[in-house]
């Protein structure tokens, strides 16, 4: 057991930590499942999202990850079905303006003298 306060605080993020990864780990599982009960691009989905989280987390490298989601998506296509992407998002361009503001001057930089040092009398 920890004696010192911040080996104590330490023992208790590492549960927390624990448990955390723990569940996301469970959530990949039971996506996995269901993807190899029923091989569908939604199914598919699931999982590669599930795996971008772990990736997003650090529980897993996203080399493992890109390797497990294309051996899925080789399952599903040999299961017939279709691999779809994500629908991409579109944005609007942005409306031209008409005037183009001139761009704002820097001010010029000070520059100091220095004054000569006062000659000491004795």
């Amino acid at each position: 057991m920890p004696i010192i306060k911040s080996a104590k605080k330490a023992a208790r993020q590492a549960v927390k930590r624990t448990e955390h990864n723990q569940q996301i780990k469970r959530d990949i599982k039971t996506a996995l499942k269901a993807f190899k009960e029923n091989p569908t691009s939604d199914n598919l989905r699931k999982v590669q999202s599930e795996y971008d989280k772990a990736v997003k987390k650090n529980l897993l490298n996203k080399n493992t990850a890109a390797r497990r989601k294309s051996a899925l998506a080789k399952i599903l296509k040999d299961a017939g079905g279709k691999v779809s992407a994500a629908p991409k998002k579109t944005t609007k361009p942005a409306a031209k303006a008409t005037a183009k503001k001139p761009a704002a001057k820097k001010p010029a930089a000070k520059t100091t003298t220095k004054k000569p040092a006062a000659k000491k009398t004795k």
